[in-house]
């Protein structure tokens, strides 16, 4: 990979049991863009990720590898510093894509570095990385409805009602990867947020 290249990445848990939880939206935005580059995801070599190669944003495009950690998401941040190694990118080339509970189902926020607000997949990315310091996709799942544990909640599969959004909400977060990428962060939020 060239020096300008990006690593995105979509945080969720392996396996059919989590696919559809609300947890594994990440995962499920990189799943889009891999289709948009032409490409289907394969075990890496190193790393305990699922990765796809290829470019982004219209021609020529972006050079991206998009990467699916095969690790629970507590685990994520070992996959994700593997990776970043091999390919020999810096923190400020990582879009790490995930679940939010603080923001409204289906809206998106775009930000570069920030707390993990006890997100776990978060936490143990800046423990692997030893920085914050990378862009993240912030996809709103919603707070949980009564005493629900927040823990239950985004393990649990989207209602009915979010089904129905859900395929616009993760066509538009990969839309805001791409502008994050090939535009850059201040044109993505404004483009995005709302």
């Amino acid at each position: 990979m060239t020096e300008n290249a990006w690593l995105i990445v979509g945080l969720g848990n392996p396996g059919p049991t989590y696919a559809g939880h609300r947890h594994n939206v990440g995962q499920m935005v990189l799943d889009l863009l891999a289709e948009r580059m032409g490409g289907k995801f394969r075990q890496h070599p190193r790393g305990r990720a699922e990765v796809v190669e290829g470019r982004l944003g219209g021609v020529p495009g972006v050079r991206v590898v998009a990467a699916k950690p095969r690790s629970y998401m507590n685990e994520s941040g070992g996959p994700v510093a593997s990776l970043a190694s091999f390919y020999k990118l810096s923190p400020d080339r990582l879009v790490v894509v995930h679940d939010e509970l603080d923001i409204p189902y289906a809206t998106l926020r775009l930000k570069l570095g920030g707390g993990d607000n006890g997100h776990n997949g978060l936490r143990s990315i800046r423990r692997s990385l030893s920085t914050g310091d990378y862009y993240r996709v912030r996809c709103g799942v919603g707070r949980p409805p009564g005493r629900q544990d927040p823990a239950d909640f985004v393990l649990s599969p989207f209602s009915s009602s979010e089904r129905k959004e859900l395929p616009l909400f993760v066509d538009r977060a990969a839309d805001a990867c791409e502008a994050l990428l090939v535009d850059g962060l201040e044109y993505a939020q404004n483009a995005y947020h709302g």
